[in-house]
């Protein structure tokens, strides 16, 4: 087996649900993130093998987005591309394809990442085309529908409660968690943590169409430094009839982008370039559509076995915060396995910074290689849950 590793990574702030990036298309997120990472490695994109994109909504303005953004990125007309898509994972599939790319021989030098403009999702008419023959029709919200399981016929967040119904998980456990997150996202942007990582992004501003202002987005969005206990108490349970989970505790939809740079170890020595880090193992998961919260919990243990580790072993973990109820459940199922929640989220999560679905695989990982930095820590695993019944997780090593 050949040695895999990241020599370069970064992500555009997150932006809120109709905030910042509202106009901005899902392909110019990712151009944006190919150019900053082809910069700050000093990589000539002549060299790429292909380029791995993962994107859940991709707009029919952006046919294969991957490609899209490449070549927007100013990447060489010969350097192919392909998008991937496995929902929630998207991101972390764009990674884990390189790896068994270079494993097969099909390469040695590849540009992923994963984008998500949730703001841009169009409302739908289906039926249209040949004609509405006798009354009124209705529109659809590709955002909803895509955040409702097909097989179940559950919405996300539906799919939360049953996890906190399962695992006994209360709603004041739950807005404990996500006041933390926010907490701990506040502090990490205030201290300057996630500078390295982000790479700003250009917004016009316009009224009735006329340009206003110019600015340049440079943190993230959706952080609440303002949440307390007793505030997120006044949250309306929207997805369960008395239930437990409310927009408080689960991650806001928004929008980003991330990219990294994988290579073979062999490659990056003949380049010059130092490794953030090794790709160990990786593992996917399925689990029931309607608790697919808990895939981390199945697919930790399976990338941990592959990689010959413990839990223990593991300095830092980025878990993606879908929701409060669906992160304390897993927890709960790793907490025989040595789950150590110091560990787990250093500088918040997906409930402070948004969950921008395509994207959060790449985003995490970059996020997790920049803290293992700070920390000198040796061990750290990405792992997130994935709508559809699945997880994922990917273990990865600084030398």
């Amino acid at each position: 087996m050949k040695d895999v590793v990241i020599v370069g990574g970064v992500r555009t702030p997150i932006g809120s649900h109709g905030g910042a990036f509202r106009t901005i298309t899902a392909q110019e997120l990712a151009k944006i993130v190919f150019v900053e990472v082809l910069r700050r490695t000093g990589l000539d994109p002549s060299i790429i093998d292909d380029v791995i994109l993962g994107c859940i909504g991709q707009s029919s303005d952006a046919p294969n987005i991957a490609r899209v953004a490449a070549l927007m990125a100013g990447v060489p007309v010969e350097v192919p591309g392909y998008t991937v898509q496995r929902n929630c994972a998207s991101g972390l599939q764009a990674i884990t394809s390189a790896y068994q790319a270079i494993q097969a021989g099909d390469g040695e030098v590849f540009l992923v990442g994963g984008a998500e403009s949730m703001s841009t999702a169009p409302y739908i008419v289906r039926g249209a085309r040949w004609g509405l023959k006798l009354r009124h029709t209705q529109f659809t919200d590709s955002l909803w529908e895509g955040l409702t399981d097909p097989i179940c016929g559950q919405i996300m967040g539906r799919t939360a409660e049953n996890l906190a119904e399962m695992y006994h998980i209360s709603r004041e456990e739950q807005d404990a968690f996500a006041v933390n997150s926010h907490k701990k996202a506040f502090m990490a942007t205030r201290m300057g943590k996630f500078r390295d990582e982000i790479v700003p992004v250009p917004v016009v501003k316009k009224v009735a169409g006329q340009e206003v202002a110019r600015e340049e987005i440079t943190q993230d969005e959706c952080i609440n430094p303002g949440l307390t206990v007793q505030k997120a108490a006044l949250y309306p349970t929207v997805f369960k009839e008395n239930g437990t989970v409310t927009p408080a505790n689960a991650c806001p939809i928004s929008d980003g982008a991330a990219a990294l740079v994988v290579m073979s170890a062999e490659k990056a020595q003949a380049l010059g370039l130092k490794p953030w880090a090794r790709i160990v193992s990786y593992a996917y998961a399925g689990v029931p559509p309607e608790i697919m919260g808990i895939g981390p919990a199945k697919a930790v243990p399976k990338a941990l076995a592959r990689a010959g580790l413990k839990l223990a072993d593991i300095d830092v973990i980025e878990l993606n915060e879908a929701f409060a109820a669906q992160s304390l459940a897993v927890g709960k199922e790793l907490e025989k396995d040595g789950w150590d929640w110091a560990k787990v989220n250093p500088n918040g999560g997906a409930i402070a910074l948004g969950h921008p679905v395509g994207c959060t695989g790449s985003r995490l990982v970059v996020t997790l290689l920049k803290e293992m930095e700070r920390r000198n820590a040796r061990y750290g695993i990405a792992t997130m849950c994935v709508g559809g019944g699945q997880g994922g997780a990917m273990v990865v090593e600084r030398g």
